[in-house]
């Protein structure tokens, strides 16, 4: 359902959803406790998120030239806030200063300056981010990824939906007042995924090394998004 004030669109491009399985315990300790955990299968998942974004911008306004597309990086988990299940995001890097600084002071979500690079490379793509926001802990990922499968869509129940159709975003002011942004998009076109992973430091500050390989991998060619503003219950 369109969110009933809609404040902006965009278009994400070339995704990849790479989730871990992470002790629960580790994720509560980040989370503030107005939010419950949601775990599947009694077990906590946090994902990397590499990506592109083009077509950012208020709904009310054409796409402006320099500014509306960028690439993007974001580690997430998954709560639940009175009974409507959401993203927390523990960081969201960013290769567009004036996008960082929006996202932070409009709606209190922990984006970083970042310098990146995504490409096309054979049939995949090619992604390179490192944290360059002044005081932030540093954070690095180099990756390479591909869809595996045709696209197809996922079946509620089963762990690629809990993990991607999710329609809500939390995030908390200051004063640790967690608000809600609603989103709208069509289901994820997901594909089945590979990845070849080189430094990837994006959850090091947080406890997680990722040294295994990740528990699941899935790719999306595009999707287009329009969300609603953040809003204090």
């Amino acid at each position: 359902m369109r969110p009933s004030l809609s404040t902006m669109r965009m278009s994400w491009h070339d995704l990849l959803f790479a989730h871990w399985r992470v002790p629960v315990e580790g994720v509560r300790r980040l989370v503030p406790s107005a939010l419950d955990l949601d775990l599947y299968g009694g077990e906590a998942y946090v994902a990397v998120v590499p990506f592109r974004m083009t077509r950012v911008g208020p709904t009310w306004l054409p796409p402006l030239p320099g500014v509306h597309a960028f690439e993007e990086l974001n580690v997430r988990t998954y709560v639940v806030h009175r009974g409507r299940p959401g993203v927390w995001f523990f960081s969201l890097d960013a290769a567009n200063a004036l996008a960082v600084r929006t996202a932070r002071r409009f709606f209190h979500l922990p984006y970083f300056d970042a310098a990146m690079a995504c490409r096309p490379d054979g049939d995949g793509i090619a992604y390179e981010s490192v944290r360059t926001h002044r005081g932030a802990p540093p954070a690095a990922l180099s990756v390479r990824y591909r869809p595996t499968s045709a696209p197809y869509a996922s079946r509620p129940g089963d762990l690629d939906h809990w993990l991607t159709e999710r329609y809500a975003l939390y995030a908390a002011d200051p004063a640790g007042r967690v608000g809600r942004v609603d989103i709208e998009h069509v289901p994820w076109p997901l594909q089945r995924a590979d990845a070849d992973f080189g430094p990837n430091t994006m959850g090091l500050s947080l406890g997680w090394p990722f040294l295994e390989p990740p528990t699941c991998l899935h790719f999306a060619r595009r999707l287009d998004v329009v969300s609603g503003p953040l809003v204090f219950a």
